[in-house]
């Protein structure tokens, strides 16, 4: 009995069977007819190599990692264009899956209800089915027991979701996402092993992605360069507006990792791919600079732009004029990537800036070469 009924996530012990036995527990229960017994023992065991986790179940936890290796997997196909669209999609489902295999650990009913007393029952959907909770509900519960990083993490990739489901995308986005996504593994293998055990990691299932290109300067500038759709764009920069510096920088949002090439002093170490630089290091602070430089977009109100163009030495520059100047040139177009609006207040970003100083330079110059000499 023992070998039937028992795997990693449910011990059944010999105390159980006989209160089973004597009827001292689940005395109500029928036993199982013939045919029943017969297609039990047909079907045993249904459990999933190497996990041991039943198929039935633990089948949430099941579909949960098999959707994240599934959304990996897809990502690191060649010949796809649309990687990273495909990744949260498929990813997101996992993570609904290991929500809800976890809320229901804590003892958290994960379906929607409507009326009350008598009449309350389950949501369904239109085909009849159950409704569960989705992602963000599961985020929100007092009991879930994930990072503010982790959570920082996924609410982001929603926000990409929705914006993917509502408006089809004409580029690729995935190398403006691919620090989230990176860290969107790395949380759900952590949350995984967290909760359920080491034993349930991933990181045995996949290994390191290989590559045909190196990381060379040109192609950092074009990843750096690409032009995301208006719509995406507005949606990322409103919502990273939000956060604060910590939790921008917390790798549980984004992890950010520097590739550095190098030839190896050791023959020992020739054949390593990477190397990590230890935390706290001065190559470690000096990589961290310059990818803060890099990646966080500096934001300016008007008045930050009147100040800068001041202390340019372009004194007669007033508000007016800042307002003349980007309505002339319809500045607050998405398109134009010059600033985002943020809860309806507008930030101008440092591409704005030096725009509005190169023409108040350009008018200097003409208005000193239309002086005449002396």
């Amino acid at each position: 009995m023992l070998a039937y009924f028992t795997w990693p996530t449910r011990s059944i012990n010999h105390r159980e069977i006989a209160q089973i036995r004597t009827g001292a527990k689940h005395r109500q229960i029928e036993p199982a007819s013939p045919e029943a017994l017969a297609a039990f023992l047909s079907a045993w065991p249904e459990v999933e190599p190497g996990t041991g986790l039943s198929l039935d179940a633990d089948q949430l936890l099941v579909k949960a990692r098999d959707a994240m290796v599934a959304a990996v997997q897809t990502f690191n196909s060649a010949g796809l264009s649309f990687r990273a669209e495909l990744f949260i999609v498929t990813s997101i489902i996992a993570w609904t899956y290991l929500m809800h295999a976890a809320l229901k650990k804590e003892g958290v009913d994960v379906r929607y209800w409507e009326g009350s007393g008598r009449d309350r029952k389950v949501k369904t959907t239109p085909g009849g089915g159950k409704k569960y909770w989705e992602l963000g509900q599961c985020l929100r519960h007092a009991k879930c027991r994930l990072d503010v990083g982790t959570k920082n993490n996924l609410f982001y990739l929603l926000e990409i979701r929705h914006e993917i489901e509502h408006r089809s995308t004409d580029r690729s986005l995935d190398a403006a996402l691919s620090a989230k996504l990176q860290a969107c593994c790395i949380n759900f293998n952590d949350a995984l092993k967290q909760l359920y055990g080491a034993k349930y990691g991933l990181e045995r299932n996949l290994s390191l992605a290989l590559q045909f290109a190196s990381l060379d300067p040109e192609q950092v500038g074009a990843v750096r360069s690409a032009d995301l759709p208006p719509h995406l764009a507005t949606v990322m920069d409103a919502f990273e507006a939000q956060l604060t510096p910590e939790q921008y920088s917390d790798p549980r949002y984004a992890y950010r990792v520097a590739m550095v090439p190098r030839h190896a002093n050791r023959a020992s170490a020739a054949d390593i791919v990477a190397e990590l630089v230890p935390s706290g290091s001065d190559a470690a602070e000096e990589i961290n600079r310059v990818l803060l430089r890099e990646t966080e977009r500096t934001k300016y109100r008007p008045g930050d732009i009147l100040k800068k163009a001041h202390e340019a030495g372009h004194r007669y520059f007033k508000m007016h004029d800042h307002t003349t100047l980007w309505q002339r040139l319809d500045a607050k177009n998405p398109a134009k990537h010059f600033g985002v609006d943020v809860a309806g207040t507008w930030y101008w970003y440092e591409s704005w800036l030096q725009h509005v100083l190169k023409v108040l330079g350009e008018r200097a110059a003409a208005y000193a070469a239309s002086m005449p000499r002396l």
